[in-house]
């Protein structure tokens, strides 16, 4: 018996969409209505990607899942390949259409591994590269981050509309900020 075609797309910020992804599992021959999806921001943990765990916990053995690229599967090598040896114990298939992996083959496991770990090395010299910008702007004393949404001037007329007993809202209005900007900037003063 041949098992079941499935499909796994993944993006890490709300921001991107899933679309492009979808088209190209439904073009590699996997029904729009057995992709399983997660949209997510940051770092995450299997329990936080609802839509991999019900895709691991669906799959049977023959099943194939298929997923657009190998780094969809986790955020770095050893999540990655810990799924890939899951999926193998249980006789599951994993493809990867932009790499053209498929791990029922030696040497598609091979293949798979070495892309996992090149990954993971590209994310680490990412992370270098950002702190080595980071410690440089701060060794020049140039701000680091986004740009503060009110200047000092504005920050202290915020501080005497406030005493002066202005409500937040209208000080928001006048400042040309949101109240929540206000509140956090107010809150930072104060402490």
């Amino acid at each position: 018996m041949t098992g079941q075609l499935l499909g796994y797309a993944r993006v890490s910020t709300d921001h991107q969409s899933l679309d492009q992804q979808q088209d190209a599992l439904t073009a590699a021959g996997v029904d729009l209505d057995r992709i399983y999806n997660d949209k997510l921001t940051g770092a995450s943990s299997r329990e936080q990607r609802p839509g991999l765990d019900g895709l691991l916990t669906y799959a049977r053995e023959g099943d194939v899942i298929v997923v657009v690229g190998i780094d969809r599967l986790g955020r770095n090598a050893a999540e990655v390949m810990l799924t890939i040896r899951d999926l193998g114990k249980r006789g599951i298939v994993l493809r990867s259409i932009r790499e053209g992996i498929d791990t029922s083959t030696a040497a598609g496991r091979m293949i798979a591994g070495v892309l996992a770990s090149l990954a993971e090395l590209e994310l680490e010299l990412q992370r270098e590269r950002r702190a080595a910008a980071i410690a440089a702007r701060r060794a020049r004393n140039i701000p680091v981050g986004r740009p503060r949404a009110l200047r000092a001037d504005q920050v202290a007329l915020a501080q005497r509309m406030r005493e002066s007993g202005e409500p937040v809202p209208v000080i928001a209005e006048t400042l040309g900020v949101s109240r929540a900007t206000l509140y956090r900037t107010l809150a930072d003063k104060a402490e």
